[in-house]
């Protein structure tokens, strides 16, 4: 599987329908996403499925009006329940150097009942790109694989980053029995991983239950940014402590630098914590981006991604409604690598 700073063909989005994902903010959401397609399509092509004719009316809408190029994306009516394609999309790695899908079984984070469109998600995504998607299955034959891209972070260069609370606490069980040594089994099997670097707990607010996209990513072969809080009062410091720990153990065995990006000060709605980080970034083919959340730490965090992404232009995108959905920039985002030969 290569690293997301390695080249894209393209990257795949959904366009938002679900209200329920954000109750009161559906409208403003499609200006996000607005503006979301406008930073991607100055760094490569953007596949958008779109649930049905009106949802596919309302993006060509709001990209007009947003004065995107039209023939920088491009607009598919694949009906879907959700719109997070980091999750139910499938996972492009390459093998002999061309492009090769990897359709996870989707349960909906083992969370909400409505998931049966989005399990088909990446048949659809195979047949658009004219790829071939092959099916996960348990290394112990006892089924298909459940994953989810977000709960999985490689460094294209046989590290893997996942956390044990998303795979082995008794919190979620995606793979009832499956142990830890079965799943860098299928890891090495299917990510072509070598080496699985196990942290701890996600952060406080995600409802995927550890994704690592959330709180740990490569930015190079040998670099980590990890979301760290400083506050011994916040319940995200501890999760941050253990992590570090781990990702401190691990650079005894191999190199491993670590640098540490800030949390934004708790973002809240009705009383709920949301999982705001900016470790939720995208990395685009000539741009990164990047989640803000009219907080100081935002200056902070781009210039931190600015200085591990050297030639990238770092684009922030106000994201405060957003995570409102659980999710931001890297959760609704999926890469498809380009094969050797382009």
């Amino acid at each position: 599987m290569p690293a997301e700073w390695e080249p894209h063909a393209a990257t795949w989005i959904a366009w938002p329908h679900h209200e329920p994902d954000w109750p009161g903010k559906l409208e403003a959401i499609t200006w996000v996403y607005a503006e979301i397609v406008r930073a991607l399509a100055r760094s490569e092509p953007v596949e958008i499925l779109c649930h049905d004719g009106d949802s596919r009316s309302l993006a060509a809408s709001r990209l007009d009006a947003h004065h995107v190029d039209a023939s920088s994306f491009r607009l598919h009516v694949v009906p879907t329940d959700r719109v997070w394609l980091r999750d139910s999309a499938p996972t492009g790695v390459l093998r002999d150097g061309e492009l090769e899908w990897l359709g996870w079984h989707f349960n909906a984070w083992a969370k909400y009942d409505n998931f049966s469109r989005d399990a088909l998600v990446p048949e659809a995504v195979a047949a658009i790109s004219g790829a071939a998607v092959t099916r996960a299955e348990r290394p112990d034959g006892k089924g298909p694989l459940v994953l989810e891209g977000g709960g999985i972070e490689t460094n294209g260069a046989g590290s893997l980053l996942v956390t044990e609370e998303w795979l082995l606490s008794d919190v979620q069980v995606r793979n009832p029995g499956m142990t830890r040594e079965q799943y860098e089994r299928a890891f090495a099997r299917y990510l072509g991983v070598s080496r699985t670097i196990w942290l701890g707990e996600g952060c406080v607010g995600d409802d995927t239950h550890g994704h690592i996209d959330d709180i740990a990513r490569f930015t190079s072969v040998d670099t980590v940014a990890l979301a760290y809080e400083a506050d011994p009062a916040d319940e995200n410091h501890r999760r941050c402590e253990d992590n570090l720990r781990r990702l401190e153990l691990a650079a005894r065995e191999s190199p491993l630098h670590i640098v540490k990006l800030p949390f934004p000060e708790p973002v809240m709605m009705r009383g709920e914590r949301l999982p705001a980080s900016y470790a939720n970034f995208y990395v685009a083919n000539n741009a990164v981006l990047v989640p803000t959340f009219n907080d100081p730490a935002d200056r902070v965090a781009l210039q931190i991604l600015a200085d591990l992404f050297p030639g990238r232009r770092i684009v922030g995108i106000h994201a405060t409604d957003l995570v409102w959905g659980l999710g931001t920039l890297h959760c609704l985002t999926q890469q498809q690598p380009a094969a050797r030969s382009e």
